[in-house]
């Protein structure tokens, strides 16, 4: 828990000044007041988040966590696990929607291996994969806890030692998190009741497109989950451990690490934001570097933006994950940062401002 610590500790809210230094130059653009909406209001958020009026975001990556679930037994899921480790080869193999949206972002890739049961040990030649399994599945959630204590606390530990590299030694600005994972809309939506204290009826989604009979049944299994492992709402790690996923607190672990480092980080569909709400409960400002890229067709996901205060960029109906909502928001930030910096003011522009 010391690394955990340490980055809780390093994390503030944004920078009120930065911010007012923001809104003040904005203001005096060559345009009629806030022309550019929210864009300009995410103009702001980069300057306060990253301390300056020159917020860096070109450098661009997706970090696609992947683990799998054991709760996959009880039937929630209509395809079978093995297709967790096929996706992942499909990542590394630049056939994925993932890699033609970060593409046409000009963002990088790059997957980590969290706890995928078929393994990716002949994968693991691939620069754009990280291995760093807890273990090959987590826990069935119907039955138990899905991960011990200890392992929540190396899943999130993974995901800080992941920003920091790719921040640190990579030099990334802008980062988004999504995940590959049979099942794992299952703990997400239970993750989401729990801290948000809607009903499990409430949070739960198709997922991969199941029909209503299962979708019935999956409701059923994450009532009985939130019923056998009773999970804090009041702890973020409790929670995590008890109805969570690797991959799920390794997505907690990069908003967090990021958040220390003042850099901006995309959240994309249901699982993404269930790992941002895990990291909003262990340190509430850890919310001000969080960018919410859409809003998922995931009913549950609507629930968990709210909880997070969040209002989505994008609404077009996405459902896939992987990051896909993260890298085509990505434009988008890097809109809003040039707005900031290449429009000039009507001072600059010698152009004349409006009469009273």
């Amino acid at each position: 828990m010391d690394v955990i610590n340490q980055v809780l500790s390093d994390i503030t809210p944004q920078d009120a000044s930065w911010r007012r230094r923001a809104r003040e130059r904005l203001d005096q653009l060559a345009m009629p007041p806030w022309a550019l909406g929210r864009l300009m209001d995410l103009a702001v958020d980069l300057a306060g988040i990253t301390c300056s009026l020159q917020p860096a975001v070109r450098h661009k990556v997706i970090v696609v966590m992947a683990a799998d679930h054991g709760v996959v037994a009880e039937g929630v899921s209509k395809y079978p696990q093995e297709v967790t480790r096929q996706m992942v080869a499909t990542f590394l193999d630049h056939g994925a929607g993932i890699n033609a949206l970060a593409d046409q972002a000009g963002a990088d890739v790059r997957v980590v291996d969290m706890g995928v049961a078929w393994g990716t040990d002949d994968l693991a030649r691939s620069r754009r994969l990280l291995s760093m399994p807890i273990a090959q599945g987590t826990g069935n959630i119907a039955r138990g806890p899905a991960m011990t204590k200890e392992q929540a606390v190396a899943c999130i530990e993974n995901g800080i030692q992941i920003a920091g590299e790719l921040i640190g030694n990579s030099g990334y600005d802008l980062l988004g998190v999504g995940e590959m994972g049979i099942g794992n809309t299952t703990p997400s939506s239970a993750i989401i009741a729990a801290l948000s204290g809607e009903s499990a009826a409430k949070t739960t989604g198709p997922g991969t497109g199941i029909d209503n009979e299962r979708m019935r049944h999956k409701i059923a299994v994450i009532e009985k989950a939130l019923l056998v492992n009773r999970p804090d709402p009041e702890n973020g790690l409790d929670v995590l451990a008890k109805i969570g996923g690797f991959e799920i607190g390794g997505i907690a672990g990069v908003i967090l690490g990021a958040a220390s480092l003042r850099k901006p980080v995309l959240i994309d569909g249901l699982i993404s934001t269930a790992g941002a709400l895990i990291a909003q409960r262990l340190k509430p400002e850890a919310a001000d570097y969080m960018i919410a890229a859409h809003r998922s067709v995931e009913k549950g996901h609507t629930i968990a933006l709210q909880y997070l205060g969040k209002r989505p960029l994008l609404d077009l109906d996405l459902r896939l994950g992987e990051g896909t909502g993260a890298a085509l928001a990505m434009n988008l930030v890097e809109a809003a940062a040039r707005v900031l910096t290449q429009v000039k003011t009507f001072a600059e522009a010698r152009v004349s401002e409006a009469t009273e």
